[in-house]
């Protein structure tokens, strides 16, 4: 399971930040939060706590000139990308680590990220499914 080519299945995804006050690409902001919710990380304070903490580890794929972002720049980002873009990246990743396995009974769970929602914008929160392989 290579997390390195993630990036890839985001390119498609469209950068809808000025491009003037971008300090982070747009690929690097998706693929930490990725990795970060993977790992359990349950709100934007989470995930910026995560990139910092594996920041030696994320450079090993990934530039990050300007470091881990703020929880803010993870929240405005994730507000204005489009989620369907985003979700056809995702999957499309999954489903090439999942090529490599044989079919097996895998485990799911689901959950909401807490305040993620914007009621402001009639925006409905962020959910998460998580999936085991049972063997």
């Amino acid at each position: 399971m290579s997390v390195e080519k993630l990036g890839q299945y985001f390119v498609a995804v469209e950068d809808p930040r000025c491009s003037g006050k971008i300090e982070h690409r747009l690929v690097e902001v998706l693929v930490v939060a990725v990795c970060a919710v993977i790992a359990c990380a349950e709100s934007w304070d989470d995930i910026a706590l995560y990139g910092r903490s594996k920041l030696v580890w994320l450079r090993t794929f990934l530039d990050l000139a300007n470091g881990i972002p703020s929880h803010d720049t993870f929240r405005r980002v994730f507000m204005l990308i489009d989620p369907d873009a985003f979700e056809a990246g995702f999957a499309k990743w999954v489903g090439s680590l999942a090529d490599k396995f044989e079919r097996e009974v895998v485990a799911i769970d689901g959950k909401t990220v807490r305040r993620s929602f914007d009621h402001g914008r009639a925006q409905s929160p962020l959910h998460v499914v998580s999936a085991w392989a049972s063997e």
